[in-house]
């Protein structure tokens, strides 16, 4: 089953990046709607570009090769554990 997943994200003045999964859809409209009720609300409204809608199958594991860690301009850190 296909899902859609709508996040928000934003780099605040300090340089934090701040990530919220709003919610998860059974379809693309359904994600759509949801972000232009929020599109105008507070704190949302500052940061417009910051929607994104994600796709994704529900029982589907992801990233099985492990992830990669950096903040800001460091070199991203192996976490593979090699």
């Amino acid at each position: 089953m296909e899902i859609f997943i709508l996040w928000h994200s934003y780099i605040d003045e300090d340089g934090r990046d701040h990530e919220m999964m709003l919610g998860v859809y059974s379809t693309r409209a359904k994600a759509e709607q949801a972000l232009e009720l929020l599109r105008d609300k507070p704190g949302f409204r500052d940061y417009p570009e910051g929607f994104e809608i994600a796709e994704g199958r529900l029982d589907r594991t992801s990233m099985t090769e492990g992830f990669i860690r950096a903040w800001g301009d460091e070199e991203p850190e192996n976490n593979s554990g090699s």
